[in-house]
């Protein structure tokens, strides 16, 4: 068995911070990888995909966007680039094809069983991110059988599917870049619309993240949430980080031919039943839109008073029309299960989670002393799941990291010194 003071699972954006930050510590430490560096971002994205966030909020510790193209947005192959030179820039101890396969506490620490060999430790640190199981409904299971279903991380291209139309089942990021894609490829697509954060990708001549950023509400902490439980179950923004700043909502989608019907009820004879609730949802995301529009009119008012700013043009009401509220499955050939994602530890004790799988913890610091989670939404800010938000997390746990590392040896040097 190998040894060492620190195991860090998965050695993607929040594995890769942390490393960093132990680095700065002279704390030693392994990544261990199911695959390879950034594995999620080289095997699980479509083609096309690009970052929500400006690449100027590419930050993580010791390490920036390093391109000409900062209001842009890194395409998938561009983060896989800028994660490996991260790694490469500090000599990241990662060990890749190693699948954990058990961590188990000891009076001295814990054992991480891998599929290579165990390693012993002092403190374990899971940075497995968020976005590593679809959430697929046990809906899906009514469904015909001759219709293919996949999940967005199974997705490639609109050339990748079966001929025919498409239904695409919830209105998030995903779902929306999706449909905004295949529509644009000449596909017939039905796009069932859930909760959702509307969003404009550019407001008063900026970014929306921008924006967000200058307000504070990137930086709004877990602790200061009335309800941290749905904080962190909230959707993605509905935004796509095109070339063009292109506002991706409702309204365009349905503009460019998306047909728009309400959250996917259930499934019942070959026919999709769905919620005759969409109106309402989506004014409660027009009406949610309108509050940080609202907040980033009157910061702008007090600390930019000479800035040369666009007029404060607001997006129209999302317009849905009449939906059905019955869908026949025989008009599709493919479902695509943009609802999300779910947390799974089968290596981790069951006492460490909720009734829904998730890590019980405390900002990132778990129930089990010397344990830490680092990169899941909203872990201690609101921006903790992207680029920019896993370093001041991580920066945050690895001193967190450090006093139960100094506390555990107090003990042993005072044994010593009699």
């Amino acid at each position: 068995m190998q040894t060492t003071t620190v195991v860090i699972i998965g050695a993607g954006q929040a594995g890769l911070a942390m490393s960093r930050c132990l680095t700065d510590r002279s704390i030693d430490h392994v990544l261990l990888e199911r695959g390879v560096t950034a594995h999620s971002w080289r095997t699980e994205r479509w083609d096309s995909l690009r970052l929500l966030t400006p690449n100027w909020l590419s930050r993580l510790p010791g390490w920036t966007y390093r391109g000409d193209d900062p209001d842009g947005y890194m395409s998938a192959s561009e983060v896989v680039r800028y994660l490996d030179d991260y790694r490469a820039s500090f000599g990241a101890p990662v060990q890749t094809e190693t699948a954990v396969e058990s961590v188990t506490s000891t009076s001295t620490g814990f054992i991480v069983d891998t599929n290579q060999r165990p390693w012993g430790c002092r403190s374990v640190v899971v940075a497995t991110g968020a976005c590593s199981t679809p959430k697929i409904p046990a809906v899906s299971n009514e469904l015909p059988s001759r219709i293919s279903q996949l999940a967005p991380i199974h997705y490639r291209n609109p050339e990748h599917l079966e001929d025919g139309p498409v239904l695409v089942v919830g209105a998030s990021a995903s779902g929306a870049q999706i449909a905004d894609e295949l529509t644009r490829a000449g596909r017939d697509v039905t796009l069932a619309v859930g909760e959702h954060v509307r969003l404009p990708r550019t407001y008063r001549g900026r970014d929306i993240h921008w924006w967000m950023d200058a307000v504070g509400q990137l930086d709004e902490r877990y602790d200061e949430m009335d309800d941290i439980v749905r904080a962190r179950r909230l959707p993605s923004l509905q935004l796509i980080g095109s070339p063009e700043k292109r506002t991706l909502d409702l309204n365009a989608l349905a503009e460019s031919g998306v047909r728009l019907v309400g959250r996917l009820a259930g499934v019942a004879g070959g026919k999709a039943q769905l919620s005759g609730s969409l109106a309402n949802v989506c004014a409660a995301a027009d009406l949610k839109q309108a509050r940080l529009l609202d907040l980033i009119d009157e910061w702008a008012t007090r600390n930019l008073p000479d800035a040369d700013l666009d007029t404060p043009h607001r997006p129209e009401p999302t317009s849905v029309g009449t939906p059905p509220t019955v869908l026949d499955l025989d008009a599709f050939n493919t479902v695509i299960w943009a609802t999300g994602f779910k947390p799974e530890y089968p290596w981790l004790d069951h006492h460490l989670l909720d009734r829904k799988g998730a890590i019980r913890h405390d900002g990132g610091v778990m129930e089990e002393p010397g344990m830490y989670l680092l990169g899941m939404p909203f872990t201690r800010r609101r921006k903790s799941s992207f680029l920019d938000g896993v370093g001041p997390d991580a920066q945050f746990l690895s001193a967190h990291l450090t006093g139960f590392l100094n506390r555990q040896a107090k003990p042993q040097r005072a044994a010593v010194s009699e």
